[in-house]
């Protein structure tokens, strides 16, 4: 289990328990809208604005505690901060999977930031498709 409070602490923000809540939502469910995150949370807390909501995403997002995962056409949604890896994103219906690095492309960044002379410290890597599940809907 992740420790919420460690974790916004190291990123110099205080544990409160909006806070608190919104990443215990999205560490439930993997990747979330805001719109998703607020139904999550307003459940426990039905005083919580949408507003509120909103301003501490933005915040932890610039602190580095989440991360956006934007969607073609569609709110983005937001995840922790973990290891680098690949999200593989359905245009249909928006769902996000995680996937490891492949030693392949690994070896293809780096050789391009070596060329470039550029110092790569954290990457995203968003592909952009149609999930198996999208594509039988269609071919039924």
């Amino acid at each position: 289990m992740t420790d919420y409070a460690k974790l916004l602490k190291a990123s110099e923000l205080k544990a409160t328990f909006q806070r608190m809540h919104i990443l215990e939502s999205i560490d439930n469910h993997g990747h979330m809208s805001i719109d998703a995150i607020y139904e999550e949370v307003v459940k426990t807390h039905p005083s919580l604005s949408l507003a509120t909501v909103y301003k501490n995403i933005i915040l932890m997002v610039e602190k580095g505690v989440l991360v956006e995962v934007p969607i073609t056409g569609k709110k983005p949604k937001y995840e922790l901060v973990k290891d680098d890896h690949i999200h593989l994103v359905c245009t249909e219906c928006g769902e996000v999977e995680d996937r490891p690095h492949n030693i392949n492309a690994d070896a293809l960044f780096s050789s391009m930031t070596k060329d470039e002379n550029f110092s790569l410290s954290k990457q995203q890597i968003n592909l952009y498709g149609v999930c198996a599940h999208c594509q039988e809907a269609v071919a039924s």
